[in-house]
């Protein structure tokens, strides 16, 4: 089982389509709320680069933004 990070906010609905995918393919994730986290959202920053959410991880690829695709096949390869 891959090893998934969501850096989210509560009101992004892009964040709740990422962790709804996430729910339905079965992958356990761990999610940071980075809306009042600092240090998260610093850690968040400098895995990406961004400051925009969501910001997916999967071990040790980074994805910004909801890309279903994409984070479909981070996924398969990673497990």
């Amino acid at each position: 089982m891959p090893n998934v990070t969501v850096y989210s906010i509560p009101s992004c609905k892009y964040c709740k389509s990422v962790k709804k995918l996430l729910e339905e393919l079965k992958v356990k994730y761990k999610d940071v709320d980075v809306s009042e986290d600092l240090e998260a959202q610093r850690e968040m920053v400098e895995k990406s680069g961004q400051v925009g959410v969501p910001v997916v991880v999967v071990n040790d690829e980074v994805m910004v933004g909801y890309d279903r695709r994409k984070l479909k096949k981070l996924l398969e390869i990673k497990k």
